[in-house]
């Protein structure tokens, strides 16, 4: 199997890299932390670079591409620890172009693509955890179309956002819709996160509501799978980052007047953070290439990624501040930032635990032996 990437990819990867370098510098970050922890211009940039458009069918004016694309621009904002919900636009494309009627995609598609459209999902309820078909919110039908009424948790830029996807039960079943921001009974409360993102909690009250699909759990599935895909290959940004951040520290840093990095005890737990890296890397390729297979396989391949990748983020997360002492989880210095980033990252959209369970779930009779 060739694991090159392609020319085209390799230059989506050099245009991202560049513009986190010279636009997305650390002090800009803080500055949109200090704002919220979102920010229309930071999104907006993205939406210039093509990248809210990656997924969108051409058609819809997209750029058509896959999951391949999208794994090497998140890998490349992860680098930067870029507060953009680059990865909704990509998750609410994916469902919008599978799951919904062609009038509402020939509505929303173009706008997702050009960046003036940010639609998240919306699915967090307080009891559910990390399970899918746990859903409070109920729709009924209603005038031409449908009304929807629940509360909805940890929403991505949700009080910036101008739709949102969300499920809700229809009939005994769970469907999902599209409800605007800005319809009535809708209300939003924001606020910013632990690694300084910016999320809100969602209240609809007989909302209007456009029905998507009936099959609201497996479009759900779906799009956790391709936001799960998508959080792997940017936390093998972030990881690869902290570990860069960490050896420069190592090669300055002196004690006993020589640099730490000359210790054969620290030069291991370097060589053991490099060791998790890869095998993170190799899980995030593994989710990416299955995004298109059948769904069953496709939930776990993305299942076992998430458990090897939880692994590892704790573990880079961890040995970074460890190896850079107190400075290490200081505000100012850059690395606690990336380490917070780590550990949220590790309990998003499903923590290490859960997606092992689902892995466990997902074994045959015969898994482990052998004849």
């Amino acid at each position: 199997m060739d694991f090159n990437f392609s020319e085209d990819q390799q230059q989506l990867r050099d245009a991202v890299r560049r513009w986190v370098d010279k636009g997305y510098s650390f002090e800009r970050r803080r500055t949109e932390v200090a704002g919220g922890g979102f920010s229309r211009a930071t999104y907006g940039e993205l939406a210039e670079l093509g990248l809210t458009a990656l997924v969108v069918p051409e058609a819809h004016g997209g750029l058509g591409q896959g999951a391949v694309e999208v794994m090497v621009a998140m890998e490349e904002l992860g680098r930067g620890i870029v507060l953009a919900p680059l990865a909704q636009a990509v998750v609410a494309s994916a469902v919008l172009c599978q799951y919904a009627p062609a009038a509402v995609q020939a509505l929303w598609q173009p706008r997702i693509a050009s960046g003036d459209a940010l639609v998240v999902l919306a699915h967090q309820e307080r009891k559910a955890r990390y399970r899918l078909d746990e859903c409070s919110a109920r729709a009924v039908a209603g005038g031409s179309g449908h009304l929807l009424t629940g509360l909805k948790s940890l929403v991505p830029a949700g009080d910036q956002a101008d739709a949102f996807l969300v499920p809700a039960k229809l009939d005994d079943q769970i469907a999902l819709f599209l409800v605007e921001r800005a319809a009535a009974g809708v209300r939003t409360r924001g606020y910013v996160t632990q690694d300084g993102s910016r999320a809100a909690e969602l209240e609809c009250t007989d909302s209007p509501a456009t029905l998507l699909t009936h099959n609201g759990l497996t479009a759900l599935t779906l799009a956790m799978d391709v936001a799960n895909a998508a959080l792997c290959a940017e936390a093998v940004g972030v990881m690869e980052q902290t570990l860069a951040i960490t050896v420069d520290y190592m090669n300055q840093r002196k004690q006993f007047g020589v640099a730490i990095a000359s210790f054969q005890a620290l030069r291991h737990r370097v060589a053991d953070m490099k060791m998790q890296l890869e095998l993170a890397r190799s899980m995030s390729y593994y989710a990416s290439l299955k995004i298109t297979a059948p769904a069953a396989e496709r939930h776990l391949a993305v299942a076992r990624a998430r458990v090897q990748l939880g692994q590892a983020m704790r573990f880079i997360g961890q040995q970074a501040v460890q190896l850079h002492g107190g400075i290490g989880v200081t505000d100012e210095y850059i690395v606690s930032h990336y380490f917070k980033r780590l550990t949220q990252m590790e309990m998003t959209f499903g923590d290490s635990l859960h997606h092992l369970c689902e892995v466990s779930a997902g074994m045959q009779e015969t898994a482990g032996v052998f004849a």
